[in-house]
């Protein structure tokens, strides 16, 4: 280990800013969860990072973990730079010792911080091996809220103050907010739970917001870079606002323009008020392993096929049922809109949804398909479709689009499973014959009808 002590130059005298003062109360308040959130070099993290540090040394042999989505961003960002500057200038005369290849600091009372990315499974099973007084997560945008309900059965070491007080469990997070679909968002802003919208336990919960503007410390040319950026940049890292859309969505609610400068049209000038006559209807189901009583819901979307070779998005009849209550469901849309195929993924036990589907209506011709491929490669197609304007909603469809407009040419970015997304891409696929980046029948089981 590399011992950090204090024999350096004298620091001026530490002072927090008025927001981060802000954040160290809401840190401190009764709330276990507390998320900052704003635009950049607000001071965020530092501020995290001197909660962190107090509670290590006010708490003997306790332990504490920062993580980020990747590790080599958590290590060279945190671990070897903001936290040595906090210290040096919050704690001068405190000495630590750095252990740099497993990535932990011992403070003089034997608290420990640790720093681990989320993107490196070694690592992250040694971090969830331990248990933890304080979780603070950097970055949150990037983390997927699976990954955060995980890390939290990791908040659990119980240990006392050096006054013999219990130190409370606290989880931090911050982010440059992203799209109003995230579940920082639904938690902390909207208060509620992000798998089911259900209200979240009153005082359970608390936010700051910190922008640029805040930290008296920025220079003035970097505040007007700031003000130079587009406009949805500047909502995001200037002026911390969540965003109607998340920057790099595969789908966009309005109108857009592409890099090559063509115009694409949005969800909302696709939209139709009727579709014309059908010459096909498909209904595409992405199970879940729920059995109604909580999870994932079970997506159901139907498509129809317009006699303009277009695609048009009828209803969203998706659910969190019962097996047989959502192939009820299925049924139900089948025989309403006069479907003749049924898209089932069964990565969720094939055989299973065919025994529902079967039992719920014995005619319904059903196509059982595997998603051998990530979600984004098998979404991109079909918002190509959208791009070249061939695919339309008829009327709205929240719940949807919210999970569309979330979607990422990295990644999903909302809370829970892209569910009804997936429903809409196996019946578009199959509506609009579209080429998968995959041989999809090759992958079609035997039996084509039920």
């Amino acid at each position: 280990m590399q011992s950090q002590s204090k024999s350096r130059a004298p620091q001026p005298t530490f002072e927090l800013t008025e927001k981060q003062a802000e954040l160290v109360g809401a840190a401190t308040s009764s709330a276990r969860h507390i998320l900052a959130y704003g635009g950049s070099r607000s001071g965020k993290t530092f501020g995290f990072c001197f909660c962190i540090a107090n509670r290590g040394l006010m708490a003997p042999g306790s332990r504490h973990l920062i993580a980020r989505h990747h590790n080599i961003d958590v290590r060279q960002s945190i671990m070897l730079d903001t936290w040595p500057k906090m210290m040096r200038m919050a704690f001068p005369g405190v000495p630590y010792e750095v252990n740099k290849s497993d990535q932990y600091i011992v403070m003089p009372n034997g608290a420990e911080i640790w720093f681990g990315g989320l993107d490196d499974k070694e690592r992250v099973d040694k971090i969830l091996g331990k248990e933890f007084a304080t979780a603070y997560v950097n970055e949150a945008s990037q983390v997927a809220y699976e990954t955060i309900t995980t890390l939290r059965t990791r908040l659990s070491q119980a240990c006392l103050k050096a006054d013999g007080r219990p130190l409370a469990l606290k989880a931090y997070y911050d982010l440059n907010p992203v799209g109003r679909g995230h579940w920082t968002y639904k938690e902390f802003v909207e208060g509620v739970r992000p798998e089911n919208g259900m209200p979240i336990e009153a005082g359970s919960r608390a936010f700051v917001v910190l922008n640029p503007t805040d930290n008296p410390y920025l220079p003035a040319e970097y505040l007007a870079e700031l003000d130079g950026l587009p406009d949805k940049q500047r909502q995001r890292f200037r002026d911390g606002k969540y965003l109607s859309e998340v920057p790099g969505a595969l789908w966009s609610s309005s109108d857009r323009i592409a890099d090559d400068g063509q115009n694409m049209p949005g969800i909302d000038s696709l939209r139709r008020g009727a579709p014309p006559a059908l010459k096909r209807v498909v209904i595409g189901v992405d199970p879940s392993g729920s059995d109604g009583t909580g999870g994932d819901c079970q997506g159901i979307v139907v498509v129809g096929l317009g006699n303009d070779g277009h695609g048009y998005v009828l209803a969203d009849r998706s659910c969190r049922l019962s097996p047989d209550g959502w192939a009820r469901m299925v049924a139900r849309a089948a025989e309403e809109f006069g479907a003749d195929r049924v898209v089932a993924e069964r990565n969720y036990g094939g055989a299973m949804v065919e025994a529902v589907l079967r039992s719920a209506a014995r005619k319904l011709p059903v196509r059982m398909v595997t998603a051998s491929r990530g979600k984004v490669l098998r979404a991109e197609p079909i918002a190509a479709l959208y791009e070249q304007g061939k695919v339309h909603h008829v009327g709205t469809f929240s719940e949807l689009e919210e999970q569309m407009t979330m979607t990422t040419t990295t990644g999903y970015r909302g809370s829970g499973s892209p569910d009804r997304l997936d429903a809409l891409v196996w019946a578009l696929t199959e509506t609009m014959a579209v080429k998968q980046p995959y041989n999809l029948a090759a992958l079609i089981g035997e039996g084509d009808c039920l």
